[in-house]
């Protein structure tokens, strides 16, 4: 099988359901994807972005005091946890020894994998999680991201995109392939709490996520996906056990089952038909139960605006073209609240 310019083994089984996959979709939902695209609006708030630097986000960080996690034996200095060439390893005995690539990287512009990914491949809402999905997947999107065919949604500033998209540039396929072998070892866990709630804590945003403002008086959450970190000093400290929670509008995951399994009536096509029936992936279709909602949401977007455009994507096309912001969330929201 052709994939990313690449031969992928194992290929005939998987070159069927890509076909099948190819042949439901376009029967069924035949729409141009640019008239579709044409007066969709992308959300700003599914891409919370970090205020302009002050001075004082511009202080080096404290390089002598070391740091601590419950569970962990190990230590690190503020300006440890920050450095991208240097995944802080919290819980070293909970995965197999990372390739230099996932721990460390190459200066000037390949950045340590596991600082964004984690260690353990889980992830942050910001980014994907690795753990489980197929090597030849992980490479497919390296490229995509290589020459231009994934990008993000939103036209403003997104820095975890654009690390990844350095790194990407600038890997050796003989790296890009150790990653993908690595974190393709891995079990991905939910991470998530998936909660339908009318309204949220006041919010501001750091760290490109969205934290609680402390003593702010909560606000309605309507039509949106507001994703927290459940301790955001750990979060920040890159602590790989550190979860999340993700407020969906009240009905948002009955909802969103209903889309998933059988089209909602006729919005889309079941999810099943192509990721599996428990959507925790087909050959090299990927796993998507229990992923970040609003990671989700970004990539349903991404698709839906072109922005995910490479020709391993072709079968999310039709399935966007119909679906609204508020069909997004609902798939979103049920979908993070499975077991991967």
């Amino acid at each position: 099988m052709q994939q990313g310019g690449k031969t992928v083994s194992g290929a005939p089984a998987v070159d069927l359901m890509h076909f099948i996959c190819k042949a439901m979709l376009a029967l069924a939902l035949v729409v141009p994807a640019a008239a579709a695209a044409a007066d969709f609006v992308v959300p700003a708030w599914a891409y919370p972005t970090d205020p302009p630097a002050s001075s004082a986000a511009t202080t080096p960080p404290d390089d002598t005091t070391l740091l601590r996690l419950p569970g962990s034996r190990v230590a690190f200095t503020k300006a440890q946890v920050k450095d991208l060439f240097a995944a802080p390893d919290w819980y070293p005995d909970s995965h197999p020894p990372m390739p230099d690539v996932v721990a460390r990287g190459r200066k000037p512009q390949v950045h340590a994998c596991g600082y964004c990914h984690l260690p353990d491949g889980q992830g942050r809402p910001e980014n994907a999680p690795l753990a489980g999905l197929p090597a030849a997947y992980i490479e497919a999107q390296f490229a995509a991201f290589r020459s231009g065919e994934r990008r993000s949604a939103w036209h403003g500033r997104n820095l975890p995109t654009e690390l990844m998209r350095s790194s990407a540039e600038s890997a050796t396929a003989a790296e890009v392939a150790e990653a993908a072998r690595y974190f393709s070892s891995l079990r991905m866990t939910r991470r998530v709490a998936v909660i339908e709630s009318a309204s949220v804590p006041g919010m501001h945003v750091a760290g490109w996520l969205y934290v609680p403002t402390k003593g702010a008086a909560r606000e309605p959450l309507g039509q949106r996906i507001i994703e927290v970190a459940a301790d955001h000093a750990r979060h920040e400290l890159r602590d790989a056990k550190s979860g999340f929670v993700a407020y969906v509008p009240p009905g948002s995951i009955a909802r969103g089952q209903e889309i998933v399994e059988d089209g909602g009536d006729g919005v889309t096509l079941a999810c099943g038909s192509c990721h599996g029936a428990d959507l925790r992936g087909a050959g090299l279709v990927p796993p998507i139960a229990g992923r970040s909602p609003t990671y989700i949401l970004r990539q349903l977007l991404a698709f839906r605006t072109g922005a995910r455009a490479a020709s391993s994507g072709v079968p999310m096309q039709p399935v966007v073209a119909r679906l609204d912001v508020d069909a997004m969330i609902a798939i979103a929201a049920y979908v993070g609240s499975l077991e991967p």
